[in-house]
């Protein structure tokens, strides 16, 4: 049900957007401070973090070209990354990615993100001719390892506080972090890119 919605305020942009980045902001926050009990530096490491994620998502949206189309592609990357990571990791199994901070992720699986988030991020430049579907791909694959990264960062969090979910706001899946772990990481490797290198990356 969040997936549509979210879809929905990307696709429309301002105000519903900027609103749901309202409502976020606090409540990541929150599970940031949740997340560092005792630990002032990471805490304020953690929240800058997620706030700058949400600059980010705000700043790529409100681009005056093609910033709906690039926070859908991003959004596409993420949920294609998890999507291909779990179903792959649970067929093929094999070593564990980072046993000492999330047991569950397998090599197999990351590999299994990225060749998803690659077809995905081709397959939706093609579907809006936005660039060549190849170079695309290369970045897509990219895009997953990024979010996995963001998804064990949370996970080392969770493991030092001694909890299991980032939070309670999703019954049965755990807080907001626990679901945007790898698109806050994901955003803010765009935004930068964007920043630093050419303004219409990865369009051009």
């Amino acid at each position: 049900m969040l997936g549509p919605l979210l879809l929905a305020a990307i696709w429309y942009g301002f105000p519903w957007l900027d609103l749901i980045a309202a409502l976020a902001a606090p409540l990541m926050v929150s599970e940031c401070l949740r997340l560092s009990p005792g630990r002032p530096a990471i805490r304020l490491a953690s929240i800058a973090y997620v706030l700058a994620a949400i600059v980010a998502l705000l700043w790529l949206r409100h681009q005056p070209a093609l910033g709906r189309e690039t926070i859908l592609w991003i959004v596409c990357c993420t949920w294609a990354t998890d999507i291909g990571a779990y179903v792959v990791g649970r067929s093929a199994g094999g070593a564990r990615l980072a046993p000492r901070i999330s047991p569950g992720k397998t090599w197999s699986g990351l590999v299994g993100g990225m060749a998803w988030s690659a077809v995905a991020s081709a397959a939706f430049g093609y579907a809006f001719g936005l660039g060549e579907t190849i170079p695309l791909a290369i970045v897509g694959a990219l895009l997953a390892v990024v979010g996995q990264v963001g998804d064990l960062l949370e996970s080392a969090m969770k493991r030092s506080a001694g909890v299991k979910d980032s939070g309670t706001l999703i019954p049965g899946h755990g807080g907001l972090l626990d679901r945007v772990d790898g698109l806050v990481a994901i955003l803010l490797v765009v935004a930068m890119v964007r920043l630093l290198g050419d303004g219409g990356w990865p369009w051009k």
